[in-house]
């Protein structure tokens, strides 16, 4: 029935299908026909009575063009009139998408986890070179829009998601931009619009995980943006205060950093909250991981303490880089160097879970403002160097130095992801700029 009734469509009248395939059949039988009389020429010398009347090779040849023009004539209204209505949703010409999307798909494959505001800058930078691009993304918010969706509707926070999925879809998009749009006053004040789409869509098609897919295809993206979990799950943090002499639990992602203190311990709640799978499987199969940019204790952490992502990260064959903050974040990282940041990853998650460490050396007075506090190197000789593998590079945005520039970042990933296939050992806390 299915077929009956596809091929009613393909034949309805004034598709624009039809007359064109007749033109494509009729070039095609001229050209079969002109051959066959070419190899009727060539072999009736060797017969020893001619059995079909012969035609010179001028015709011959006047066949085959008119046939050759015909079946290009055929071809071209057939895939104008086929994609015009996929014409509408890309952006430039036909061609020039048909071969970005061609070459993109032959790309690495690129898993980057984390979320907040640092993310997308990795997924930025990633999308001239590869099209195989997933980002995992924490579902631990509870603060502005995400958490008033999260506690009025009952929906995971889709805040980071949203902001991963723009980040991979074109940033000239009229739908891009209104993805991003957020309500200034009213009920919906506050609130993106990109954040009501996705729960609104979760509540229709009854899954998270459906929505994202539905998303990623109304905004036409590179890549696929995941959840870390689809559980419920809270940030739990044991805070040192300024005192020092108290130990304070404080639930919920944004409360953690306004308690003002020293973050000493980590966990999510339920600690039995299990990995996506489809996150899991992206990690075993990717080439290259990134953890961050992002907040150390608010927006990468949160996916690696869900079970099943950092074990995922151990089996995994990928080359796998931690990316670390450009500035010092207020009430996470005040104070940290490097080497702070990465053992306070193996607080966590033990060690073993990457390979090495990129840092940003560079620390600009311009534009930078009064509260940028840049995160300074490992000490030498600290014993993180012993252990990964740890290189410093200018990574800074110049118009917001606290933030990384995307092409900057992504060559400094892929030049030391090269070296490592190679089998090359780079240079030892620098790598060359680009």
């Amino acid at each position: 029935m299915n077929l009956a009734n596809a091929l009613q469509k393909w034949f309805t009248v004034g598709l624009g299908v039809k007359r064109w395939l007749l033109l494509l059949a009729l070039g095609i039988g001229i050209i079969a026909l002109s051959l066959a009389f070419a190899i009727l020429e060539l072999a009736q010398p060797t017969l020893a009575a001619r059995s079909v009347p012969s035609i010179g090779w001028l015709e011959i040849g006047a066949g085959v063009f008119v046939g050759l023009l015909l079946c290009g004539i055929a071809e071209i209204k057939l895939s104008r009139n086929i994609l015009a209505p996929y014409r509408k949703m890309v952006q430039g010409r036909v061609i020039d998408a048909v071969y970005r999307h061609s070459m993109t798909q032959k790309g690495i494959k690129v898993v980057a986890v984390g979320g907040g505001t640092g993310l997308p800058s990795v997924l930025k930078g990633m999308k001239p070179y590869t099209g195989n691009i997933t980002a995992i993304v924490t579902v631990a918010d509870d603060g502005g829009s995400s958490g008033r969706l999260r506690r009025e509707l009952g929906v995971l926070p889709p805040g980071d998601l949203r902001n991963n999925i723009a980040a991979l879809a074109d940033d000239e998009s009229l739908m891009t931009q209104l993805f991003q749009y957020r309500f200034n006053s009213g009920d919906l004040g506050g609130h993106a619009f990109g954040n009501l789409f996705i729960s609104a869509l979760a509540g229709v098609t009854g899954s998270l995980e459906t929505a994202l897919i539905e998303t990623e295809r109304v905004l036409n993206i590179q890549g696929s943006v995941l959840p870390a979990t689809l559980n419920d799950v809270t940030l739990v943090a044991n805070v040192r205060l300024a005192s020092k002499t108290r130990l304070l639990t404080v639930r919920g992602e944004s409360n953690i950093t306004e308690a003002g203190g020293v973050i000493e311990k980590l966990s999510v709640e339920p600690a039995d909250a299990e990995a996506y799978r489809g996150s899991v499987q992206a990690i075993l199969n990717a080439d290259i991981i990134c953890l961050g940019p992002g907040s150390l204790y608010t927006s990468i952490l949160p996916n690696l303490l869900v079970k099943g992502i950092a074990e995922a990260l151990r089996a995994t064959s990928a080359y796998k880089v931690y990316i670390c903050n450009i500035a010092m974040q207020p009430g996470e990282t005040s104070g940290y160097t490097v080497a702070d940041h990465v053992l306070a990853l193996e607080r966590h998650i033990g060690r073993g879970v990457f390979q090495a460490v990129l840092a940003n050396n560079a620390y600009p007075s311009e534009n930078a403002g009064a509260n940028t506090r840049y995160v300074r190197p490992a000490p030498e000789q600290h014993e993180i160097l012993q252990r990964y593998e740890v290189h410093y590079t200018d990574l800074v945005d110049s118009d917001r130095p606290w933030r990384h520039d995307p092409q900057k970042l992504v060559r400094a990933i892929l030049w030391l992801s090269e070296t490592e296939r190679s089998g090359g050992t780079p240079p030892k806390m620098s790598i060359a700029h680009t």
